[in-house]
């Protein structure tokens, strides 16, 4: 990857979290700060979309960008990058691997906003000459092998030869094991988000997140202190950093 603006900070000096840990910030931040998930998806995307344009050189005009989508939270999070790459001058196709109806309420607004734009958006694994594929799939929830449409476009993708930015963590890695049960994706790069997920970090997942970056989701300070964490200020700078 090129130089660029973005800071470098050693993963010695950042707390790295579980998956309950992170379930456990995700519903904090929801049941006592009053921070929405349409909040936090918006975060992810706008952060998602600027390692994106790092990636590309910066200029995104004409740049062709693939989106794949899951149905959760992760999912809603790639289709709010995609409305900001869009901004950005790039021709984004956002493809969605589960059916609308499948989509839970946040997602959902997310994929109509789309819509309403007139972005392309597809329900097939999208077939082209792209500059880059962006995996929002599947999060850090995962517990099992992914199956069916999931495991295809992992494998699809991975197979395309085309550079790869994963957003939070790879889809079909462990976020605590950083060990891959099924089809994973083999990234270019990660945008995690918060903090890292501790299997990120683990010598199983080095073939599969490629440069990490961290991004700002607005998890407040206070919620990290009271959960025995203290990392700083990590986004003094930049709502982006990357992890050397």
């Amino acid at each position: 990857m090129k130089n660029n603006p973005i800071l470098e900070i050693k993963r010695e000096s950042i707390p790295a979290v579980t998956r309950a840990q992170m379930i456990k910030v995700d519903r904090s931040m929801i049941d006592d700060y009053g921070i929405t998930l349409l909040q936090m998806m918006e975060n992810a995307g706008r952060n998602l979309a600027s390692v994106a344009q790092f990636m590309l050189g910066g200029d995104l005009s004409g740049k062709r960008i693939t989106v794949l989508c899951g149905g959760g939270n992760n999912g809603g999070g790639g289709m709010a990058a995609s409305r900001h790459l869009i901004n950005y001058g790039a021709c984004v196709r956002a493809a969605l691997a589960v059916s609308e109806e499948k989509l839970k309420e946040a997602p959902a607004r997310q994929w109509q906003t789309l819509g309403r734009m007139g972005a392309t958006r597809t329900l097939e694994y999208p077939i082209g000459d792209d500059d880059l594929i962006i995996d929002a799939l599947i999060g850090y929830g995962l517990r099992d092998a992914p199956r069916g449409k999931m495991a295809d476009w992992i494998d699809r993708a991975n197979t395309s030869e085309l550079s790869i930015l994963s957003l939070d963590i790879p889809s079909g890695l462990d976020a605590d094991s950083g060990e891959a049960p099924g089809a994973c994706i083999r990234a270019d790069a990660t945008l995690t988000l918060a903090l890292p997920k501790i299997g990120l970090l683990k010598k199983e997942a080095t073939d599969y997140v490629g440069d990490l970056f961290l991004g700002d989701i607005s998890v407040p300070h206070s919620l990290l202190e009271a959960m025995g964490m203290n990392p700083g200020r990590l986004f003094k700078s930049s709502p982006v950093v990357r992890i050397a």
